[in-house]
């Protein structure tokens, strides 16, 4: 895949948020809505086609950790909040930005995380369980070899202590297992097809309207293929 390709002449060792969510989106997994800009004012114009509120994160390769990094402003709800985040992103002395994301805000209250691994004896792992901050806090993970079929997405589903934040919560619908099966199944064939994708990792996978959505993505490469 050129994405994976290109990526490798150049000498990067991972995709930025923006590459590895076209190749997620190549696999059918849902993503946002996103554009990258190198200008405050196309800033401007990408989220007013994406509809407010966005998020601004400054994108690229070397940037794999924007939270610590102070990189990603969140719920922003017009044209002046986006310049603000603009000017502030590319001024950041912690790290360089060339180019900023401008992202579609997804609010939900329930986030998961989807991953692989390779692991040497066998091989591609898919990952699934508890997102966001509850990732390292609860490790309520579990873990399918690819190529995983629809039973071993769905049995994933219920191996996860935490599986009840699947069903109907606060009033909001079920999370779509079968869409969800989906993005195991992707993930677990992006493994198998790409020797040179070395880690996958999706965190978070939100649910808009039950429906799960990557909002942040990262793909880790193997150079040495």
């Amino acid at each position: 895949m050129k994405i994976i390709e290109q990526a490798i002449q150049r000498g990067q060792k991972t995709l930025s948020e923006y590459e590895s969510k076209l190749l997620l989106s190549e696999y059918g997994i849902p993503v946002t809505a996103e554009k990258t800009v190198t200008k405050e004012d196309d800033a401007v114009k990408a989220a007013a086609k994406i509809g407010y509120p966005v998020v601004l994160k400054g994108s690229g390769a070397d940037i794999s950790h924007k939270t610590e990094l102070d990189m990603i402003s969140l719920d922003l709800k017009n044209e002046s909040d986006v310049r603000q985040a603009f000017q502030k992103l590319t001024s950041n002395p912690k790290a360089k930005v060339k180019e900023v994301l401008v992202q579609q805000m997804v609010k939900g209250d329930r986030e998961l995380v989807v991953g692989l691994n390779r692991d040497p004896q066998f091989g591609p792992c898919v990952m699934f369980g508890l997102g966001g901050i509850f990732t390292e806090i609860l490790q309520d993970v579990t873990f399918r070899v690819a190529p995983l079929t629809r039973w071993d997405a769905m049995d994933a589903m219920e191996d996860i202590r935490g599986k009840k934040i699947l069903d109907a919560f606060r009033g909001k619908p079920p999370v779509d297992r079968e869409i969800l099966a989906d993005i195991l199944i992707a993930v677990g064939k992006i493994g198998l097809d790409h020797d040179s994708v070395n880690e996958i990792d999706i965190n978070p996978l939100k649910i808009l309207n039950g429906n799960p959505i990557a909002v942040d993505a990262l793909v880790v490469l193997t150079t040495d293929k």
